[in-house]
């Protein structure tokens, strides 16, 4: 992924449906999903150990990808999936579904509204249409490789700010167990933006960050490590909605770099400098 465009992906096969088409019935698809995991909130998910917190977010995971998964396959039934939603990296030719079935488990568990559903194709390594579900407010967020992003078909449009010092900033934690050094990295990144940016926000996931960024509500976001599914719906919203994608120190962000920056292009070069510092 180039620093603020997408790289124009090969063609669908012949014979099969368009794009176009097959981000709709992608966005069907996780809406169904995402409206099994609504019927399981409400009250908080008690948990006294590590493995009965696992064991709820694994519950949560699988009843989403039980009607996900098949309607995805019926959709491309050549396409394979990630198995690993933590894992990062680049992934071998050809289609591959990333899914995170439920982007905020730990937000869900805890009744609390920040989670999604999201489906994202990639090919031959560059991501072409993503679909991104809020299911309690209802809205859906899409993009397609070249030709835009939107919410409920709405166009999205990022930022017109050209200050950082007038920005609302955000970032997120990548996993639980962060090693110590990138723990230290995101710990001192917020105190650099506590300086330079109006506002800074910090919580998981990462999803609904990029998902304001893409519709102009917040300027930038920036993350240390991270997995695909984490990053890659929210760097095609943000591309699509003319954002400008990069890693923290202003190189092309590919799924191998050590950080990812999306920010509005009026403030990239000004995030980018509070961040390399």
């Amino acid at each position: 992924m180039p620093e603020s465009t997408q790289s124009t992906p090969s063609a669908a096969p012949a014979g099969s449906a368009s794009d176009a088409d097959l981000l709709a019935q992608t966005a069907i698809a996780v809406r169904a999903a995402a409206s099994v995991l609504r019927e399981r909130f409400g009250d908080v998910v008690r948990h006294r150990t590590r493995e009965e917190l696992m064991r709820a977010l694994a519950a949560n995971d699988d009843a989403a990808l039980g009607v996900l998964r098949p309607r995805l396959t019926l959709l491309r039934p050549d396409a394979r999936f990630v198995e690993d939603e933590l894992a990062g990296g680049a992934l071998p030719p050809g289609e591959w579904w990333v899914l995170d079935p439920a982007e905020g488990n730990v937000n869900h568990l805890h009744a609390l509204p920040e989670w999604a559903v999201t489906a994202t194709l990639v090919r031959d390594n560059q991501p072409v249409l993503t679909a991104v579900h809020l299911p309690l407010t209802g809205e859906t967020y899409t993009a397609l490789a070249g030709a835009g992003a939107r919410l409920d078909g709405r166009p999205l449009h990022v930022s017109r700010t050209t200050d950082l010092g007038l920005s609302l900033v955000a970032t997120s934690q990548a996993r639980p167990d962060e090693d110590e050094k990138v723990v230290r990295r995101i710990g001192s990144s917020i105190t650099a933006m506590l300086f330079d940016a109006l506002v800074v926000r910090t919580s998981v996931p990462a999803t609904l960050h990029l998902l304001n960024v893409a519709a102009g509500r917040i300027d930038a976001f920036w993350q240390f490590a991270g997995a695909r599914a984490d990053l890659l719906p929210g760097a095609l919203l943000v591309a699509e909605a003319g954002g400008r994608i990069s890693d923290a120190e202003g190189r092309p962000w590919t799924p191998l770099s050590e950080s990812f920056l999306a920010a509005a292009p009026g403030v990239h070069t000004e995030a980018v400098t509070t961040l390399s510092r």
